[in-house]
């Protein structure tokens, strides 16, 4: 039988250290790669067959983008290892297309099985990743506009209105116009976004801003 090529794409040593360990003997399954971003991994030119993908790397991408890379270098078996992460970090990766979702703090035996179902391309059942598509049917992204996108994502980055409004050659009253007419639709669908604060979190859900980096250990 030919081995399952695995690449790891995550930023933690310790972590890609247990996934070695762990699958070191288990037959059929073949660590080729580990990197911190997903740009990285592919560039090491090794035949993959399926990625294990964390969800929150250091170069601030979005699992959405991620996945997307992998499937367009044709590595469609995407696997997401998580450690609970927010909601909707998990909801964006469900519906970018992984084939499910496993939490890091599971048993040895049902990660190594997970991953064994994953690497045969079938979806892999599991409480984070059921948790995520029922979520998802509550899910209404915000149909903005491609001004009201802008105007979101320099505001919820930490622009002050009249700052929005100088950088894209608008009134500071047109630019509150729009963020009352932002904050109303994502009221209306009930993603209540009354401060700054809660903007900053819809952006980063309808993916109008990039995820945050996280610091490398």
């Amino acid at each position: 039988m030919t081995a399952c090529r695995i690449g790891i794409v995550e930023d933690h040593t310790v972590v890609i250290t247990g996934l070695r360990q762990l699958l070191d003997g288990e037959p059929g399954l073949d660590i080729v790669a580990a990197a911190p971003t997903v740009g990285e991994l592919l560039d090491t030119g090794q035949g993959i067959d399926m990625a294990i993908l964390d969800l929150r790397l250091p170069d601030g991408s979005s699992p959405a983008a991620n996945v997307a890379d992998l499937h367009a270098a044709g590595i469609t078996r995407v696997l997401v290892f998580t450690s609970g992460e927010e909601p909707y970090l998990v909801r964006t990766a469900a519906r970018a297309g992984v084939l499910g979702v496993v939490n890091k703090a599971e048993r040895d035996a049902v990660i190594v099985d997970a991953i064994r179902t994953a690497c045969r391309g079938e979806m892999v059942r599991s409480l984070d990743w059921a948790m995520a598509v029922d979520g998802d049917t509550e899910f209404t992204a915000a149909a903005l506009s491609p001004r009201q996108r802008e105007v979101l994502s320099l505001y919820a980055s930490g622009e002050s209105a009249a700052r929005v409004a100088a950088l894209t050659e608008l009134s500071t009253d047109t630019v509150n116009d729009y963020l009352g007419r932002i904050r109303q639709k994502y009221a209306e669908l009930g993603r209540p976004a009354s401060t700054k604060t809660d903007l900053y979190r819809r952006a980063l859900e309808d993916g109008w801003l990039p995820f945050p980096r996280r610091r490398r250990k």
